[in-house]
């Protein structure tokens, strides 16, 4: 960086942007921003020569500069208004989290940045940090700490009235219990920040992160129905808004339609116009799982979570229901292949499904204790011994019925025999 400094001018912008590397539109930038003037103008100029800067050093991606910059710029944050300060900071922040691989780069500046707003007493600016703070450690599996951070913050929001950043912050707590698998406060997070969104205009972003959330937990308590409406509400916002977020709803659509038995419905909803816009491996590995499951193939199926684990055991929602998608196949696939047996060796039924030995036989004990069908496993031998129902004679419940309803004719006859005497 040159020691002279750039007049803060509209020609020192125009010579940044002429400059034909990025480096070199980087170092007018910074010599730009020395200009000592205060002057209302020179400000401005900083402040788009800010913007520019913030910009060419995330094509380098220069993460670490970025973060030096932050610090660079805090005397100049005293001369602006605050309002001000907080986008220059948040939108800083923001560039920094389009450079790939930055998530504890992202903490450690978020943690600076809550650090001197503290001492700057820019009460409205540190909320918004540490509400970003609690996302990025939320997004490194750092629960109890973003916990820690969201409790706190939730109660001095909630006695500011901050409606819109409690909406965020209560979506933010919805996640984090819902990624601690407790349902019942996440779903308490959610009605909060519905509640909250009510009351105010919410930005359609916001809304469709919302919804999505919404369709999760719905999904997860088994109401496919109801989450699929959701998971197609916050697809049609995103999708307005094109944020990538889109096809994830997409995925979960589809997942919805797989889960209640309408795998045929998939291929439509992928070939359909908005559909097509999002095709790529998400969609495929759903198609792919919707083939499976209409052939009630379980060799597709983990052909399927083999070709696409990016997509489906990675994705903890998707990985999570298809787990017991896959358990459901299983057993509908045994039962329907020992149906015919009443003794059958178990690698004969292993042989006919495609799986090894020691996996069916888990399996069949599990549908064994769970009263799936009456039988028993023959381990010496090697089989497994399906018992015939026994068919429950009607006889006896209708018999007992009716010494059931004489007993009653009995003791009323009794009781007038018993008015008469007296």
């Amino acid at each position: 960086m040159s020691t002279s400094y750039l007049p803060a001018t509209k020609d020192s912008i125009a010579l940044a942007s002429e400059a034909k590397a990025p480096s070199e539109g980087i170092a007018i930038l910074y010599r730009i921003l020395e200009d000592p003037s205060t002057s209302s103008e020179a400000l401005r100029i900083k402040e788009q020569a800010i913007t520019d800067l913030a910009d060419l050093l995330r094509q380098e991606n220069r993460g670490e500069d970025l973060r030096n910059l932050l610090t660079q710029l805090r005397p100049f944050f005293s001369l602006i208004p605050k309002a001000k300060t907080a986008k220059i900071v948040r939108s800083i922040i923001d560039t920094v989290a389009k450079i790939p691989g930055t998530t504890e780069l992202q903490i450690s500046l978020c943690k600076d940045m809550v650090q001197w707003t503290r001492a700057e007493k820019r009460t409205f600016l540190r909320q918004r940090v540490e509400a970003r703070l609690a996302a990025l450690l939320l997004e490194s599996k750092e629960y109890s700490e973003a916990l820690t951070l969201l409790s706190s913050l939730i109660k001095e929001v909630r006695r500011l009235d901050d409606k819109l950043l409690l909406v965020d912050i209560d979506l933010l707590e919805s996640k984090l219990h819902f990624s601690l698998r407790n349902l019942p406060k996440a779903k308490a997070s959610l009605t909060a920040a519905r509640t909250a969104a009510n009351s105010i205009y919410v930005p359609p972003a916001q809304q469709g992160t919302i919804d999505l959330q919404s369709g999760i937990l719905h999904a997860e308590e088994k109401d496919y129905k109801t989450a699929y409406s959701y998971f197609f509400e916050a697809f049609e916002a995103f999708n307005a808004l094109e944020d990538s977020r889109a096809v994830f709803s997409l995925k979960y659509m589809l997942l919805c339609k797989i889960m209640v038995s309408q795998a045929d419905d998939v291929a439509g909803i992928i070939s359909s116009k908005a559909g097509l816009r999002y095709v790529g491996p998400e969609l495929d590995a759903m198609k792919a799982v919707a083939d499976a499951h209409s052939k009630r193939s379980l060799k597709l199926f983990e052909t399927a979570l083999r070709d696409y684990k990016a997509q489906l055991e990675e994705d903890p929602i998707v990985h999570r229901h298809l787990s017991s998608l896959y358990e459901t196949l299983l057993e509908q696939n045994l039962c329907r292949l020992i149906e015919p047996f009443s003794r059958v060796e178990i690698a004969h039924i292993a042989e006919l499904i495609e799986l090894p030995v020691d996996h069916v036989e888990k399996k069949l004990s599990q549908l064994i204790l769970d009263k799936k069908f009456a039988g028993t496993l023959d381990q010496g031998a090697g089989c497994l011994i399906i018992f015939e129902e026994l068919k429950t004679d009607a006889i006896y419940p209708a018999t007992l019925e009716t010494i059931s309803n004489m007993g009653k004719v009995v003791d009323s006859l009794y009781v007038r025999s018993a008015k008469i005497m007296a």
